[in-house]
């Protein structure tokens, strides 16, 4: 594997673009290769075997492309397909998983909240996770039904988005909770909205930075980081409608980008 060659990232859609986002911020000289399956969006409605065959399939896609590790930046796909990615292939491969450990280390109500997808929520992974660090704490879970799809629609300031914020977020303070776990990259997107509703007092979990960091500790283990000093480009995909989802990666990653049609059978 040259260690030249580019990371590969996927999601859903383009919630995962905050995870790249930090990736980039860390990594700086790195190509990152970055694929939205938008047309099969949203993910948390899903089941695991679905998951698993489309996580397969991007995997296999950004192989194609030379990628030299995968970033799974996506936390229901990661929950329902990353041991199956790591039993397949042979390369780094990255997950994202709720921010559970620091959350339950700085809550002082001894409550935290989860926002996520029902199937992450319903993962095995996740109760897991929770169960092994947060046994101290109490912890409540909200799925978070049509947020996701208020993002991809980049309906990041709209009533509707708002609406559905309050519905989700009032159960949880109204239990007292005093941190908030973001355990879906897209909601990253939603960090000033969900903030207006809770105030700031409540504590924000969100791992972005903590996947990319891990990113670069991986790739320095395998001898992977890249050497050249020039500053990394970036190359987009989508499964779904190329020009709408050109319009929000440009606007979620702060220039003008192009983004090209994935083309399933590019596969190793």
């Amino acid at each position: 594997m040259n260690k030249n060659n580019p990371i590969g990232i996927f999601d859903s859609g383009v919630g995962g673009l905050s995870v790249a986002n930090c990736i980039r911020t860390e990594l700086p000289h790195e190509d990152l290769l970055y694929v939205a399956d938008s047309a099969y969006a949203p993910y948390g409605n899903q089941t695991q075997t679905f998951i698993e065959q489309r996580s397969i399939i991007l995997t296999e896609y950004l192989l194609a492309q030379r990628a030299k590790a995968i970033v799974v930046a996506c936390n229901t796909a990661t929950v329902s397909a990353i041991k199956t990615l790591r039993k397949m292939f042979t390369i780094p491969i990255i997950g994202v998983e709720p921010g559970v450990k620091p959350a339950a280390l700085s809550s002082k109500s001894g409550v935290i909240g989860i926002l996520a997808t029902e199937q992450t929520l319903k993962s095995y992974s996740f109760n897991f996770l929770a169960e092994r660090f947060a046994s101290d704490v109490k912890v409540e879970v909200q799925a978070c039904s049509g947020l996701v799809e208020q993002i991809e629609k980049m309906d990041l300031e709209g009533d509707k988005t708002f609406a559905l914020l309050q519905r989700y977020l009032q159960p949880l303070l109204d239990k007292n909770v005093d941190t908030l776990v973001l355990g879906c990259t897209h909601y990253a997107f939603l960090l000033p909205m969900i903030q207006k509703v809770v105030g700031d007092e409540i504590d924000i979990i969100n791992t972005g930075a903590a996947v990319a960091r891990e990113t670069a500790r991986r790739l320095e283990t395998a001898s992977l980081l890249n050497t050249n000093n020039r500053q990394g480009i970036e190359t987009f995909w989508t499964s779904g409608d190329v020009t709408s989802v050109t319009k929000a990666i440009s606007q979620l990653w702060g220039s003008t980008v192009k983004v090209s049609l994935m083309q399933e059978g590019q596969r190793n």
